[in-house]
């Protein structure tokens, strides 16, 4: 089984490297294509105004793992690992581990969740795995868990290609309350732009923000988190709302004749 693994947090990040080592020196070909730095909250941003440009990793990764740092997005790491560094078509694609959630709407603005959706693009399975903590370090049991759905996988296809969005609490492993498999709920934002002026008396902002803590549907991965449930959620990329087509059809026919 060949693995494809990228993040959004850059190739030295902890996660990626966790993730890595619990899936290497096993029967898995494992090749990681990751952006050279962070690249956190770029979506499915593309590099297109200037050379996308890499360099292989060694002595970082386990032995058998063949890894390059991409000067891109996530979204260009995975697409250029798919199409110009690969030389056999991976199995399986996964993203992260990330260092903080990707609950709800984050999923809209994440580079983890992006990287892995590149790989549903092209037919591909693919999981995006993300740590709910922004301070901790300890990715083991995020890193454990990646390993049993990876096996699960091996053993027992998904049925068709989409995106398992899944997050894990920060907390021992032990201490988890088991796996849920949740919708996406909603994650809202209080955005804050600091403003600063630089040396040169020019004025810049700063974004920052804080999470609205609000009570979720019980049936969301926001609240499976709250209750300290590993949430799996499959994700496609159509975002039509199916429910409006009958809706719209009939305003426009109201309202948009054309002349």
């Amino acid at each position: 089984m060949h693995i494809l693994i990228s993040n959004d947090d850059g190739i030295y990040a902890p996660g990626v490297k966790a993730l890595t080592d619990a899936l290497s020196g096993s029967e898995y070909e494992i090749t990681v294509v990751c952006p050279d730095r962070e690249r956190s909250a770029t979506g499915h941003a593309l590099t297109l105004q200037e050379p996308v440009r890499v360099d292989q990793i060694k002595d970082y990764f386990h032995p058998d793992v063949s890894a390059w740092a991409c000067s891109g997005t996530p979204s260009d790491s995975m697409k250029l690992a798919l199409d110009a560094i690969v030389t056999t078509r991976p199995d399986l694609v996964l993203s992260g581990i990330n260092r903080g959630s990707n609950l709800g709407t984050d999923v809209l603005y994440s580079g983890t969740v992006s990287a892995a959706m590149e790989g549903v693009l092209e037919d591909l399975p693919s999981i995006a795995f993300s740590l709910t903590s922004f301070a901790s370090l300890d990715f083991s049991a995020a890193a454990s868990f990646a390993q049993k759905l990876v096996q699960a996988i091996a053993y027992n296809p998904l049925p068709e290609s989409m995106l398992l969005n899944v997050n894990v609490p920060a907390i021992p492993e032990i201490d988890i309350c088991g796996v849920m498999v949740a919708k996406l709920g909603i994650r809202k934002w209080k955005d804050v732009f600091e403003k600063r002026v630089d040396p040169r008396g020019k004025i810049y902002y700063w974004l920052a923000g804080v999470v609205i803590e609000e009570e979720a549907a019980v049936d969301t991965d926001v609240q499976g988190i709250k209750n300290n449930f590993i949430t799996i959620t499959p994700l496609k990329y159509d975002l039509t709302l199916d429910s409006a087509l009958p809706l719209i059809t009939d305003w426009s026919k109201t309202h948009l004749q054309l002349q």
